[in-house]
């Protein structure tokens, strides 16, 4: 079996393959940082039985040592983690490559395999990302915040708001607090994204780009984008899958 394993800062998500070519099965839980390495063990060994290679994409180092050990002392397996020195087949123009999330690495690496080697990939999760490559080559990114974090921000900063579930109202116009605040989050979500697959269109000159939508909100908002979309909510997982055959240890 092999495992691949995305931390984010809101959930974890894990996928098993038993032959390394697709994803079998996919388990989310949520990101706790202060967590203890035995209370993650004891989650983790309820689905990962066996395991013979595994990668992971962090973004969260303090719980890298958790992963790290938790392989280590149960399978005998040093765990590959994205950065640095490891091969993906993706060439970096950025100021300070060193800078790059290596989620941001994981869904190119899928997208230019998969979709097209001139794409967008657009990521919902904590922040909403939007990565441009081109021949390969990542050639820039936009981070905008999360549909989570706009809730919570939003909510926290004004007394009188109540919380909501992050679903879409009947209409756009509300006519109650609810269905205001979740039509500015959805229908407000998708719109930016909408416009930004525009403006990044025109800036790059590429009308015809593909464009995948991945992440934990990507289902959310997808029904409502009017942009031309292809939805991959395992894209991060493929990109791992393919960047551990990269960099076998034979």
């Amino acid at each position: 079996m092999k495992i691949t394993i995305d931390i984010g800062n809101t959930t974890i998500a894990i996928g098993l393959s038993k032959t390394g070519e697709t994803i079998d099965k996919i388990y989310r839980i949520n990101t706790e940082k202060n967590k203890s390495s035995d209370e993650y063990s004891l989650l983790l060994n309820d689905f990962i039985k066996d395991c013979k290679e595994v990668i992971i994409s962090s973004v969260v180092p303090e719980l890298n040592e958790v992963f790290r050990d938790y392989f280590w002392e149960r399978f005998n397996i040093e765990a590959l983690f994205v950065g640095t020195g490891v091969k993906t087949g993706l060439k970096i123009n950025s100021d300070n490559p060193k800078e790059v999330g290596s989620d941001l690495i994981g869904n190119s690496v899928a997208a230019i395999n998969i979709y097209s080697e001139t794409c967008l990939v657009i990521d919902l999760g904590t922040a909403t990302t939007f990565t441009y490559l081109e021949n390969k080559i990542l050639k820039g990114v936009v981070i905008a915040t999360g549909l989570t974090t706009s809730k919570n921000a939003l909510v926290s900063q004004t007394s009188l708001l109540p919380q909501v579930e992050l679903q879409a109202p009947k209409r756009v116009l509300g006519t109650n607090s609810v269905d205001c605040i979740k039509s500015g989050l959805i229908f407000g979500h998708a719109s930016m994204i909408d416009g930004m697959i525009k403006r990044i269109k025109a800036e790059t000159n590429t009308p015809d780009l593909k464009v995948i939508i991945t992440g934990g909100h990507a289902k959310i908002v997808y029904p409502y984008c009017t942009e031309e979309l292809i939805k991959d909510e395992s894209l991060i997982l493929k990109g791992l899958l393919i960047i551990l055959e990269k960099n076998r240890r034979h």
